[in-house]
């Protein structure tokens, strides 16, 4: 979704005085312990300088479990990057779908900690958001070292992500269920979207909850996003069960669209990468 200029020029106006203004604070980036930074190397738009600001732009999308929100980040007068900014909620107000299935398997290490997820209590529920947050942190992180197509993680800082912003200017790039293309084009996301996929799988892993809202097309790039309930195909009980669910929520699409597509064929190829066979 596109933002107004009005909120842009105020952001670069506020600049001039070189202090946080109404929208604005410091860059978050000097506080963050080195563990919940990015993976080196960083990339070279990484904006460090423990003088720069964020400036919020607006939002770019409103979900159940969380806000998306469009960053700059800039050092005034010289380097600036923009960022997207995921913004966690408490499960006061929204909770993942099925979110137990996703989480099979995971623990908290204090005991506390585990009685107020039980509990929902007002800790409870800040703990669960960040918990999301940090997973999400996680998963980027790791399929990003793996060669997959997703957003470059900056940061987390409890229930905030700060990671790239796909798109141009204050544009985020148009996901694949909006899109517009030909055969040729359809069949070249088709393969780009197994490939990602498979990355996913040799890794031991599917992405939970794959359909063509949470895949970004970048100037004929896929880019696959939402990733924190990213499930262990081996040691979930679900795993196989989603595995299948992500293909045939693909497959559907794209066999809609004319390309030829068997997900039977594909979960089998998955389920192969995954268990090494």
């Amino acid at each position: 979704m596109s933002l107004s200029d009005d909120v842009f020029s105020q952001s670069v106006l506020s600049f001039s005085s070189a202090t946080p203004g109404e929208d604005q604070r410091w860059s978050t980036w000097p506080s963050i312990i080195p563990s919940l930074r990015g993976p080196r190397p960083w990339p070279s738009w990484m904006v460090t300088s423990a003088g720069a600001i964020d400036t919020e732009l607006g939002v770019l999308k409103s979900g159940k479990e969380a806000d998306v929100f469009l960053i700059e980040r800039a050092v005034p007068g010289a380097e600036s990057v923009r960022l997207a900014a995921k913004r966690y909620r408490g499960t006061e107000t929204s909770d993942f779908h099925r979110s137990s299935q996703y989480t099979e398997g995971r623990r908290t290490r204090r005991s506390r900690d585990s009685r107020a997820l039980q509990k929902k209590s007002a800790y409870g529920r800040a703990l669960s958001a960040g918990l999301w947050a940090s997973a999400e942190f996680s998963a980027l992180s790791e399929l990003h070292t793996l060669g997959a197509p997703v957003p470059y993680p900056v940061q987390v800082d409890n229930t905030e992500l700060v990671m790239e912003f796909i798109g141009d200017g204050r544009e985020a790039a148009p996901r694949l269920a909006s899109i517009r293309a030909d055969a040729a084009e359809l069949a070249d996301l088709w393969h780009q979207v197994v490939a990602l996929m498979r990355i996913f799988a040799r890794a031991g892993y599917t992405h939970g909850d794959l359909s063509p809202y949470n895949l970004l097309v970048h100037h004929g790039r896929v880019v696959v996003i939402d990733v924190p309930q990213i499930v262990d195909i081996v040691s979930n009980p679900s795993g196989v069960e989603l595995v299948e669910r992500d293909c045939l929520n693909v497959c559907s699409w794209f066999q809609r669209h004319g390309v030829e597509c068997d997900p039977q064929e594909l979960v089998g190829e998955l389920i192969a990468e995954a268990f090494g066979s």
